[in-house]
């Protein structure tokens, strides 16, 4: 039966005055000859069921794809399957027995030889609700487009999207065993991204269902990981020291104090920030956490505050200590000679150049003949770090024949933009930090110098237009195509970055290598599996341990 043929049958409302809306919809006699039919009362469509249960109504559209369930299947009474995919509805008690989305279901009555529904849309708070509960069971199976479907269907109950990323962040803040991932460190740019660059109600959708898919990806599977319990007297020096001894108990503890007294990021932010630069830590991801995390606080109100906070500090705890191993070693001895030691008179400023060529130990000791000039040295080491970018050697990231510490690819490269991006943030709201954020700087630079090819032409990836490029290429990450969660937040995060530092210095000398450096990075492929590398190195792996 066609659509116009069904709703031919006269319509009328009544008022019973408790917030319902009956509608006469069908003859009784003609809805149990037919089975089944369709009706329309405004905008919806709906289908009604005759069967040997009883009278049904429900959305005639099935919530995962919008096939016709009038063109279903009834089985054991009060089953309805969509034939498109198997979903199958128990339209007595409303669950969702094969798929996932709920279904809409309608109340009917029978009023003498008439079908009358109720077509009242439940509270705006109740259909909110529901709408969350079924986002955080799609969190279940990954169920990227359901998590799309259920942050509208919260929107269009009255809820800001935002709202769903925050409460996203409740389920799962504490299902992150070392604390923190790029999840809730991309949230702020994607956020970010949707306010400036989209220009339709889907971009900007994408900018809140891409880290709310991402938390529900890392936290897919895994338990809670609870928190300690307790509270301390809140004191600035006594949360630093407690991070570095990796004493999570005591830090956790520091810190609720804090939240116990009102405080909130800001006056949080120079303690952990110390904490994230007293080390070269975690591959830089300390002090980007430390940033993204006050942004995205600032982006989504007090309400994630302690939750961000809470696994914050658990990642700056759990963070690892690259200055410890070998390459790095040198960086406590630099530092410390940076902040003792008279510093040289200021000369011509550094160069790009200057760092080229040079391992981490060089690259540090040379900050410290500049370090009078902190923002010159800055621009000199970011220029390095770019041009490294630029400059990067795919065949390192090709090859299957390497030992383990040569696994680096395009991501490694990043981590330096966003690092420097991240750095520079801090130490200009707490320019006692400039010191080590210059230094780990370097030691990017160092790191990285040994996986690039100077002697290739990079001219095809020169910017004439960065303003223009950062727009066309900002507005083509709400389609990013990436499957791996990882690359689609390193996308977002190394341009913002890149834009970010551009746009506080568009004429700094490092940015027009910069701004080609993230546009051969945004048009590139990248290999993240690797497939006979890891078979090669666990063989050899194995075989050492005799």
């Amino acid at each position: 039966m066609s659509l116009s043929q069904a709703t031919g049958a006269e319509t009328t409302t009544a008022d019973c005055g408790d917030q319902r809306a009956w509608v006469k919809v069908a003859a009784l006699e003609d809805l149990r000859r037919k089975k089944a039919m369709v009706v329309k009362v405004g905008a919806k469509q709906i289908a009604l069921f005759s069967t040997e249960k009883g009278l049904y109504a429900c959305n005639n559209r099935c919530p995962h794809e919008g096939y016709p369930l009038r063109e279903g299947t009834i089985t054991q009474g009060c089953v309805l399957t969509c034939n498109w995919h198997n979903w199958k509805f128990d339209l007595e008690s409303g669950k969702t027995l094969v798929g996932g989305d709920p279904l809409r279901r309608y109340p009917v009555e029978i009023r003498g030889e008439e079908v009358w529904i109720d077509v009242a849309d439940p509270p705006g708070e109740t259909r909110r609700e529901a709408a969350l509960v079924s986002l955080r069971d799609s969190f279940r199976r990954m169920e990227y487009d359901r998590m799309a479907r259920e942050i509208v269907r919260f929107e269009a109950a009255g809820g800001a999207a935002p709202e769903a990323l925050a409460r996203a962040i409740a389920w799962t803040h504490d299902r992150m065993e070392y604390g923190m991932t790029h999840a809730a460190a991309a949230a702020p740019d994607w956020l970010d991204l949707g306010r400036e660059l989209a220009r339709d109600e889907a971009e900007r959708l994408t900018s809140v269902v891409e880290p709310v898919a991402h938390l529900a990806w890392d936290s897919l599977r895994e338990p809670e990981y609870p928190f300690p319990e307790g509270a301390a007297d809140y004191d600035p020096a006594a949360l630093v020291q407690a991070i570095d001894a990796e004493d999570e108990a005591v830090a956790i503890a520091l810190l609720r104090g804090a939240l116990d007294e009102g405080m909130g990021f800001a006056e949080l932010e120079g303690p952990l920030a110390e904490a994230a630069l007293r080390h070269y830590a975690d591959f830089g991801h300390s002090a980007i956490y430390v940033v993204k995390i006050g942004a995205l606080i600032d982006r989504l109100g007090p309400a994630v505050s302690e939750p961000l906070l809470l696994a914050l500090v658990r990642a700056l705890v759990y963070a690892w200590r690259e200055d410890l191993v070998p390459e790095f070693r040198s960086y406590a001895d630099v530092l410390e000679t940076w902040r003792v030691e008279p510093a040289p008179a200021v000369g011509p400023p550094p160069t790009p150049g200057d760092f080229r060529g040079l391992s981490a130990k060089q690259a540090m000791a040379g900050c410290l003949d500049h370090r009078g000039d902190p923002r010159a040295l800055y621009d000199a080491l970011l220029g390095a770090v770019a041009w490294n970018l630029l400059h990067f050697d795919r065949g390192v990231e090709q090859r299957t024949d390497n030992q383990v510490d040569d696994n680096v690819g395009w991501l490694s490269f990043t981590h330096a933009i966003t690092f420097a991006n991240a750095a520079r943030t801090l130490a200009e709201r707490h320019p006692d930090l400039w010191p080590p954020a210059l230094l780990q700087i370097a030691c990017f630079v160092g790191r990285n110098n040994a996986y690039v090819d100077g002697d290739q032409d990079v001219s095809p990836w020169r910017v004439a237009e960065p303003a223009a490029f950062f727009e066309e290429t900002g507005r083509a990450l709400f389609d990013h195509g990436q499957f791996d969660y990882l690359v689609a937040a390193h996308l977002v995060k190394t341009w913002m970055a890149a834009r970010q530092e551009w746009q506080a210095a568009p004429d700094g000398p490092w940015a027009d290598d910069l701004v080609a450096a993230l546009n051969r990075f945004l048009n590139t492929p990248l290999k993240r599996k690797h497939v006979l590398r890891t078979a090669r190195q666990s063989r050899r792996f194995v075989k050492l341990e005799g």
